[in-house]
C-alpha cells in the first residue's frame, strides 16, 4: 500500500476520533442555512450566500504517475430573491469558482467559472384545487430522484445549470414536465447553451400507491442536430430514455433502491439499443452502538460489443450527479460498466457520520473502451478488445461533521487500484485522492420567513 495513502488514512481516522444523521449516500442533505435579520432590506427580498473551499491532493494526477498535486477550491456563490406578489419569485445567483495552486494544464473544465450567472429565473406559482402547480421559467438548477440520469453535480466547483422551463404539479406527488438546454461553462465568458432546447422529459414521483415506498417512473428525449454514425455518415440524433426507480424503507431497518433504464433511437443512421440498472440493499442495526449500516449495491450499464455494425450499444448517462457513484476518486462514468461495492456507514456521535467503502469494477464489454465521469471515452479498446474486463477496484473512507449546526466540514481519502483494463490502456498509475473541504452557507432578509413561505432559496448543500 503506497505510503501517501497510509498517511492520508491515518489523518482521517484521527479526524474521526475527536469530531463530535446516519450517513447515506450522495446527494444528501445536512447543515442548515444560518439567517441574519435587517431592517435595510425590503420585506419582499432575500439575499443567500454560500461558501466552500476544498484543498485536494492528487498522488497521480492525469493519471501521471509521480505527479502529485495538492491544490485548493474555492466557490463564492450569491444570491438575490424578490417576490413581488404572493404568485411570483424572481431569483439570480452568481458564481465565482477557481483552482488555486493548480497548473492551468491540469484545470478540469469543471473546477474553474469566473464570475459568472448560474441562476436566473422567474417561477409563478398557484394551488388550483389544492394541488401546488410551480412554473420556472430561466436558468435553474434540475435533479430528479439519485440523480443518477440528470442532476446538478454539486460536488464539482462548478455545479451544473439548465437553461429551459420546468413546470412542477403536485406535493407528495408530484410530476416535472421540463424542456431545457445544458448550460456549458465558459471560465472566463458568459456561460451559454448550445443547440436551443435539445433536453426534454417528465420525472414523477409517486408516495402514496405503497407504503413506504417511493415509484418514479420517467422519460428523457435528447436530440442533437448533427452527428457522425459509426460508418461516418452525418445525421441527427434522437434518443430516448424511459425508466423507473424504486426506493422503499421497508420494516425492520430495512431499505432498497432499484433502477432500470432502457435506451432507444437512431444515431444519424445507427439505432441506439443499450440500457442501464442499479441495486442497493442496505441493513441498520439500531440496537448496536454507532448504528452500523451495511449496504450491498450492483451497478451496471450496458457497452458496445460491435457485433452489430449498425447498432450503438454504449449507455448514455445523460447529465448525472456523478460523485461516489464509482468511488470518491471520481474516475469513471456509467456507461459499459459494472459495479460490485460494499459500504459501512456509522454514526459514532450526533452530527458526524463515517462511511468506509469497497468497490470492485469491470467492464461490461471488453470490446469497448473506458468512460470517465463527465462520459468521455478516454481508454479505447484495442483491436480485438481488451483481454480481460476487470477495470480495477477502490476502497474509500471519508467523514462529514456539521459543526454548530451551520458549517459542514468533509474529509475522505480514496485509493484506485488499477486492473488489466487500465494497464492495457496505458493509464496503470494508482490514484490516491485525499481532501478536506468547509461550507458555510447564511441568508438575510428583513425578517425570518415564514415556515410555509414558497421560496426557490438553494438547498441544503449535496455534498
Amino acid at each position: 500500500m503506497p505510503k501517501r495513502f497510509v498517511v492520508a488514512f491515518a489523518v482521517f481516522c484521527l479526524c474521526a476520533a475527536h469530531a463530535s444523521a446516519q450517513y447515506v449516500e450522495y446527494p444528501q442533505n445536512l447543515g442548515k442555512v444560518q439567517l441574519f435579520t435587517t431592517p435595510d432590506l425590503p420585506s419582499w427580498m432575500t439575499l443567500d450566500f454560500a461558501l466552500r473551499g476544498r484543498t485536494e491532493d492528487q498522488s497521480a494526477d492525469n493519471f501521471q504517475s509521480g505527479n502529485a498535486q495538492l491544490y485548493e477550491l474555492t466557490r463564492v456563490r450569491g444570491a438575490m430573491e424578490i417576490r413581488p406578489t404572493d404568485w411570483l419569485t424572481g431569483y439570480a445567483q452568481f458564481q465565482d469558482a477557481r483552482a488555486l495552486a493548480l497548473p492551468h494544464k491540469y484545470v478540469a473544465p469543471d473546477m474553474l467559472d469566473t464570475y459568472n450567472l448560474r441562476q436566473a429565473y422567474l417561477e409563478y406559482h398557484f394551488k388550483p384545487e389544492s394541488v401546488p402547480v410551480s412554473f420556472f421559467a430561466g436558468r435553474q438548477e434540475l435533479k430528479f430522484g439519485d440523480q443518477r440520469l440528470v442532476g446538478i453535480s454539486d460536488w464539482t466547483n462548478v455545479s451544473r445549470t439548465f437553461d429551459g422551463f420546468d413546470a412542477r404539479i403536485g406535493d407528495k406527488d408530484r410530476i416535472d414536465i421540463f424542456s431545457a438546454s445544458v448550460v456549458n461553462i465558459h471560465p472566463y465568458s458568459f456561460d451559454m447553451h448550445s443547440g436551443g432546447l435539445n433536453f426534454h422529459g417528465a420525472y414523477a414521483s409517486i408516495n402514496n400507491w405503497l407504503p413506504r415506498t417511493t415509484i418514479s417512473p420517467f422519460v428523457f428525449l435528447r436530440a442533437k442536430r448533427y452527428v457522425v454514425s459509426q460508418q461516418g455518415i452525418g445525421g441527427t440524433e434522437t434518443e430516448f430514455t424511459p425508466g423507473v426507480s424504486f426506493s422503499n424503507n421497508a420494516p425492520h431497518s430495512i431499505d432498497y433502491t432499484v433502477e432500470g433504464v432502457l435506451q432507444r433511437g437512431s444515431y444519424s443512421n445507427d439505432l441506439i439499443h443499450a440500457g442501464a440498472g442499479y441495486a442497493k440493499l442496505g441493513y441498520i442495526a439500531r440496537f448496536i452502538p454507532w448504528s452500523p449500516r451495511l449496504q450491498g449495491e450492483y451497478d451496471y450499464a450496458t457497452g458496445n460489443p460491435h457485433t452489430n455494425p449498425d447498432r450503438i450499444s454504449t449507455f448514455d448517462q445523460l447529465y448525472p450527479s456523478s460523485h461516489d457513484v464509482f468511488g470518491l476518486v471520481d474516475i469513471f462514468g456509467w456507461q459499459n460498466i459494472k459495479q460490485s461495492r460494499i459500504n459501512l456507514s456509522l454514526k459514532p456521535r450526533e452530527h458526524l457520520t463515517l462511511l468506509i467503502q469497497q468497490g470492485f469494477l469491470r467492464e461490461a464489454s471488453t470490446k469497448d473502451g473506458v468512460y470517465n465521469s463527465v462520459g468521455a471515452e478516454f481508454i479505447k479498446p484495442p483491436t480485438g478488445g481488451f483481454t480481460n474486463n476487470y477495470i480495477g477496484h477502490e476502497f474509500d473512507a471519508s467523514l462529514k461533521y456539521v459543526f454548530h449546526e451551520y458549517v459542514v466540514v468533509n474529509a475522505g481519502v480514496g485509493h484506485f487500484s488499477p486492473g488489466i483494463v487500465m494497464v492495457e490502456g496505458g493509464l496503470g498509475a494508482p490514484q490516491t485522492l485525499s481532501y478536506l473541504a468547509f461550507t458555510y452557507r447564511f441568508s438575510v432578509s428583513k425578517t425570518k420567513p415564514p415556515k410555509n413561505q414558497n421560496t426557490s432559496s438553494p438547498e441544503v448543500p449535496e455534498e
